[in-house]
């Protein structure tokens, strides 16, 4: 499991991240994050440590966890080679232990650089309580749900019924330039709820609730600017979530390179009963988040 706590301004808008990865695979199979008001950073990254472990115990009562934090503060005082001083800090670090038999836990310090999932869930977190709406998990299938049942389950289960047919299985987008696509694109899809599937030299393809999304820069793409005034395709258009939720997106999307379309008709540019923000980022291509 993998925690992370931020607060901006220390003490300020402090929020935490958390998820559980499957040791075998590195799928993530649980996350949560939380908005917790105005309170420290240790505050903070004590609430994401409490909220992993429950996430771990309520897959596996009996699981063993390799707790990983890049707060060196809460891996030693976990792990008992510092003090705990602070009452506060007591008291969420014995909440903390009361949730898994502490024998049963082993802590990990990590840079920073290695614990960007965690990081994202607590920015995402804080994001959402500035904006004064609740942090929502990545559209999809509940991720604590299926990998509950993929523990407790037995392997041996019916035959799947049969895929109907008509449904779009992927979707493959050539680009001049792959690491800016992943850095816009990517990074909107992974916003979206697309869990990134397989990564190669020059691509890379991101699995959603149906379907995957592939991004290419291989041998065979003929180079030139992007128009999608030209035929073919326009532009993808993504279910985001709630009015409050495409606001939210489409303002984190400014500094991930994108532009907002028709500024001036938004957020009605696609008529007035479709709520929807269009943007486009520096290699012209357009994507449409879509409320409801």
């Amino acid at each position: 499991m993998e925690a992370d706590g931020g607060s901006r301004g220390n003490p300020g808008i402090a929020g935490y991240g958390a998820l559980v990865r499957d040791p075998d695979t590195g799928r993530i199979l649980a996350e949560k994050a939380e908005y917790v008001g105005r309170v420290s950073n240790n505050v903070a990254e004590y609430s994401g440590l409490i909220a992993a472990l429950e996430l771990a115990h309520s897959i596996d009562p009996d699981c063993w966890i390799l707790a990983k934090m890049d707060s060196k503060l809460v891996v030693e005082q976990m792990s008992g080679r510092w003090k705990i001083k602070h009452a506060d800090m007591q008291k969420l670090a014995a909440k903390a232990r009361s949730i898994v038999n502490p024998q049963r836990v082993k802590y990990q310090w990590i840079p920073r650089e290695l614990n960007k999932d965690a990081d994202r869930l607590s920015n995402e977190a804080m994001d959402a309580g500035t904006a004064g709406v609740p942090w929502k998990p990545r559209a999809g299938a509940d991720m604590k749900t299926a990998a509950a049942a993929a523990v407790l389950e037995a392997a041996s289960s019916p035959a799947p019924a049969a895929v109907p047919t008509g449904r779009l299985h992927h979707t493959e987008i050539w680009v001049n330039d792959f690491a800016a696509a992943e850095k816009s694109l990517g990074w909107l899809l992974e916003r979206l709820g697309y869990v990134r599937k397989d990564t190669w030299t020059t691509g890379a393809s991101w699995q959603g609730a149906e379907g995957y999304i592939v991004l290419e820069e291989g041998p065979d793409v003929e180079r030139g600017p992007y128009s999608r005034k030209r035929a073919g395709l326009n532009h993808l258009a993504f279910r985001a979530g709630s009015e409050a939720d495409v606001e939210l997106l489409a303002r984190r999307a400014a500094s991930h390179g994108w532009t907002l379309l028709f500024a001036d008709r938004h957020p009605h540019a696609g008529g007035e009963e479709h709520y929807a923000a269009y943007l486009e980022n520096d290699e012209g291509f357009e994507v449409e988040l879509v409320a409801g």
